[in-house]
């Protein structure tokens, strides 16, 4: 409404003196942004400067949103209503208006803005000598794709100011990375199928893959880091009322099951008594004639997850405040106040914390805080059903248009309601219902058994042939998979890398227009 709008800083604006008050001023510092394809709502860029004594000068600069969303306001209302913005297959509905969202808080290439940034010094091994935050002022030499970042990269040609920072923060990424590794953080995508996930709860919401580049990790790296400096700040000047997430252990029942399945499968040492533990597991839950079988183990793995969540630190004890995904004792969300409002929390607690700004009435009582986090908690969960939604509408509407197909597919679970199959061929999931007059379904040993000939049994990672149909009874615009018949052991599999291309050519049919939100 009128009252939001008035809010908002006029369309032409640019930092004025008074902007600049108390910034730091990084306007000549080389630094750039890199982001998906097409991305116009720019949280982040990154720097990186070699000083004197041969160490490095790394920057995260983060759009500074507080400077324009004030406590208390009609924009900041809004914003802690809609706690996050709605990412669907073709559109996005955003958290904030599209003045500050797209332009005057995107950090676009060649024009001035304002930002939240973060400063470490590193040696060259990655070493963390000093983190310093502040406000400042920079301007974006170029906003890059990933794949322009990489290219970039990988030109040996190329020797600009620009390409040798980056070419550093790969370095420095890659063993970043490699630490976080040893220290337990689960990798719970396979390397060819990066299943859309959400950032660090790895919530499959399936469907979206893509291509995975060395400058994905690179971005994802800093951010992490980032956001765990931020945590770690905030945590030491507000022990009360910091904004953090967590994510708990996994469901060890879930895990126990598991294990009963894969040991069925020749997998003898899958052990998860810790992150680390889990993460070596799954890296050697191979085989050899199988290169889906991985991507299989891993997906199981995800549903054995729990959620992360944001909670206020002076109502949960601090044993609990861990995240097991990440392998992080202290994490928050920083990196994104564009689209996060959680991040538009931490922002503030981080600038109280350095004395730039008093700490607003919203964040001096734990009950209000917990019970904003709880909502920030309930809409990101919204946002992924919604983003879910879509997606299932779009896979409703390639098979209404495509008719009904055949194709194999291999059981990952089964329910009391049939199989749950994925179909790697159109990147798809779903269950297939077995009629109780015809089988026999056991949970307990995650096997069906046919009532009409008891030597058909079908268990976990068989291979079955479905029927997949778009099915609009009701208007219910669904996706429906029947069972056809079990694959029998004789039959020749087709060539992953085959059944791969084929997937990628579906998924760019069925989301012609997809928006790829950053994973951090």
């Amino acid at each position: 409404g009128d009252a939001i709008l008035r809010c908002l800083p006029p369309a032409d604006w640019t930092p004025g003196p008074e902007d600049l008050a108390g910034r730091e001023d990084f306007r000549d510092v080389c630094l750039c942004s890199v982001d998906p394809p097409g991305c116009k709502d720019i949280d982040d860029a990154v720097s990186c400067e070699r000083l004197p004594n041969g160490n490095f000068r790394v920057g995260v600069h983060i759009a500074d949103v507080t400077h324009f969303v004030h406590p208390g306001t009609a924009i900041d209302k809004e914003a802690a209503e809609r706690c996050t913005t709605v990412y669907l297959v073709e559109r996005r509905t955003d958290m904030l208006p599209g003045l500050l969202t797209t332009d005057i808080c995107s950090l676009r290439g060649g024009v001035e803005r304002l930002t939240f940034s973060v400063i470490w010094e590193m040696n060259p091994n990655a070493e963390i000598v000093d983190t310093s935050f502040c406000k400042a002022i920079i301007k974006s030499q170029a906003a890059l794709s990933y794949a322009e970042a990489q290219a970039r990269i990988d030109d040996t040609s190329d020797r600009s100011k620009l390409t040798v920072a980056l070419r550093n923060l790969m370095k420095l990424a890659k063993l970043i990375r490699a630490e976080r590794m040893r220290n337990g953080a689960l990798e719970l995508a396979s390397q060819e199928v990066k299943f859309e996930l959400d950032s660090e709860t790895q919530d499959p919401t399936d469907v979206a893959e893509y291509t995975l580049r060395d400058t994905n990790r690179m971005i994802e790296e800093f951010m992490l880091l980032a956001n765990q400096s931020v945590a770690t700040k905030i945590l030491q000047t507000f022990p009360m009322f910091g904004v953090l997430r967590r994510h708990p252990p996994p469901k060890d029942e879930a895990l126990k099951t598991m294990k009963k399945l894969l040991a069925k499968h020749g997998i003898d040492d899958f052990k998860y008594g810790s992150n680390k533990e889990l993460g070596d597991s799954l890296t050697k839950a191979v085989k050899a004639d199988d290169p889906y079988f991985n991507t299989l183990v891993r997906m199981m793995a995800t549903r054995c997850m729990n959620q992360a969540v944001y909670f206020c630190t002076g109502e949960v004890q601090p044993a609990l405040y861990s995240h097991f995904g990440l392998a992080m004792e202290r994490y928050t969300h920083f990196t994104s106040p564009i689209r996060r409002y959680a991040d538009v929390l931490v922002h503030r607690l981080l600038a109280a914390s350095l004395g730039i700004s008093p700490l607003p009435e919203q964040l001096q009582s734990k009950p209000v805080i917990s019970e904003q986090c709880d909502k920030i908690n309930v809409k990101h969960r919204m946002a992924q059903w919604a983003g879910r939604a879509s997606a299932d509408l779009h896979t409703f509407m390639y098979f209404n248009s495509k008719g009904k197909q055949s194709a194999e597919g291999v059981v990952t679970r089964v329910r009391r309601s049939g199989l749950q199959v994925v179909v790697q061929r159109f990147g798809i999931e779903g269950v297939v219902p077995m009629l109780e007059a015809d089988w026999d379904v056991d949970e307990e040993q995650q096997l069906v058994t046919s009532r009409a000939d008891s030597s058909v049994t079908i268990g976990i990672f068989r291979r079955i042939v479905v029927n997949i149909e778009a099915d609009n009874t009701d208007f219910r615009n669904r996706t429906r998979l029947t069972f056809e018949r079990v694959v029998t052991e004789a039959e020749r599999r087709e060539a992953f890398e085959k059944v791969e291309e084929k997937r990628k050519q579906v998924q760019k049919e069925m989301f012609p227009d997809r928006l790829v939100p950053e994973a951090n």
